[in-house]
């Protein structure tokens, strides 16, 4: 059995602010729901009680103290670099450069912040499987951690998943159902998880909360490690490539968390990276809540035709806003990238071009320090 947080008071409503007892809430904030509004929850900590980092420890076991697990299963995720690469400040006309790179995760992406807390929880409320529905990322990152952790896992996907990420999932023992498109596979994760009991890593409702909440507070780590790694020269910007924005809402409360603490002393800009517009309208006007076409064949990870608040409201927060790469943008990004000795994924690589034409169009200054986040290395075939 995994350590729950005694720390963990409450689970909040992003939007209303409603405080519930902590808990599953698969489909978001109740309250919301009710009003025809999905929200995600965040996991609030008693900030009575004091709390430091583990000097002694590493990765995500450097943060016990604000994840909801303090024991979980571990492949040795978290602690990635914060590095700078020679030329790319050129490239870029910038003066100051950084990358996050999660792709040095076990399973080559910042899925594995996840996944751990996940298979946690699933244990601990005696689940005999794990569920997702996944292009590649997140189902083989899961896939890997409910192996260490000794139970069943299953992954619904469309026919379009890549040899290798495909590869990745079956070889650990998990299951993989094909379906004909991606709001398939969420209808079959809610069915699998109301009537078979297994416990979803990933969304399934229409439309999207986002992902499983104590899942989430992994990745609240990565805004705690740029905090911790980055405090004497924290980036006015950050660039992150966003298809539901767990990762953009997780950095933000890292960093949130971080100004609470007297880390840092005010968050960066948020920039979300996206394949096609669709955050970028609902900042121009129209509803989170809609749908929104485009092509992402090329920016599987970040596809998808949905927006959610949290990510909404991690670039609104922070007075960041939304750019658009496009799929013909993505190769000659990967190659810029690769050259300079970082070969990520193409959703990953389009942060390069994203930063581009943010300085390109002012939005961000020349003279402004600036953090890009890849979030999976390219050896899968993606």
């Amino acid at each position: 059995m995994y350590q729950w947080n005694q720390l963990v008071k409450e689970c909040t409503c992003l939007r209303c602010s409603n405080e519930y007892v902590p808990d599953d809430y698969l489909t978001g904030c109740p309250h919301c729901l009710d009003q025809g509004y999905p929200v995600s929850l965040q996991v609030k900590y008693d900030h009575q009680a004091p709390w430091e980092i583990d000097q002694s420890a590493r990765g995500l076991f450097r943060y016990v103290n604000r994840l909801p697990y303090r024991t979980f299963p571990t492949l040795g995720e978290g602690g990635t670099p914060v590095i700078k690469v020679k030329g790319l400040e050129e490239d870029l006309g910038l003066t100051e450069v950084w990358i996050k790179n999660e792709g040095q995760n076990p399973t080559g992406s910042h899925k594995d912040r996840m996944s751990p807390l996940i298979v946690a929880r699933a244990v601990d409320l005696k689940r005999s499987a794990v569920i997702a529905a996944s292009s590649g990322n997140a189902g083989a990152s899961l896939a890997a951690y409910a192996a260490a952790a000794g139970i069943h896992c299953t992954i619904v996907t469309t026919s379009q998943i890549q040899d290798g990420w495909e590869k990745a999932i079956r070889i650990t023992g998990a299951e993989i159902i094909k379906v004909g498109n991606s709001y398939k596979r969420w209808e079959i994760v809610k069915q699998m998880v109301e009537n078979q009991d297994l416990y979803p890593a990933t969304n399934y409702h229409i439309p999207p909360v986002g992902s499983n909440l104590f899942g989430v507070q992994g990745l609240v780590t990565v805004g705690l490690e740029i905090a911790e790694q980055m405090s004497h020269r924290m980036p006015a910007a950050i660039v992150i490539p966003c298809a539901r924005g767990d990762l953009i809402w997780g950095i933000w409360a890292g960093l949130t968390e971080a100004i609470r603490m007297g880390w840092i002393k005010q968050l960066p800009r948020l920039y979300a990276v996206e394949p096609f517009p669709r955050l970028l309208h609902v900042l121009s006007g129209r509803d989170y809540r809609e749908e929104f076409e485009g092509d992402s064949n090329l920016l599987p990870s970040i596809g998808g035709t949905t927006v959610t608040y949290q990510s909404l409201y991690a670039v609104t927060s922070t007075g960041g806003t939304a750019v658009v790469v496009s799929n013909e943008e993505v190769g000659n990004a990967q190659n810029s990238l690769a050259r300079k000795g970082i070969y990520a994924e193409g959703s990953s690589a389009a942060t390069y071009t994203a930063v581009s034409k943010l300085v390109q169009s002012g939005m961000i200054s020349q003279n402004e320090r600036v953090l890009m986040v890849i979030t999976s290395h390219g050896y899968k075939g993606v």
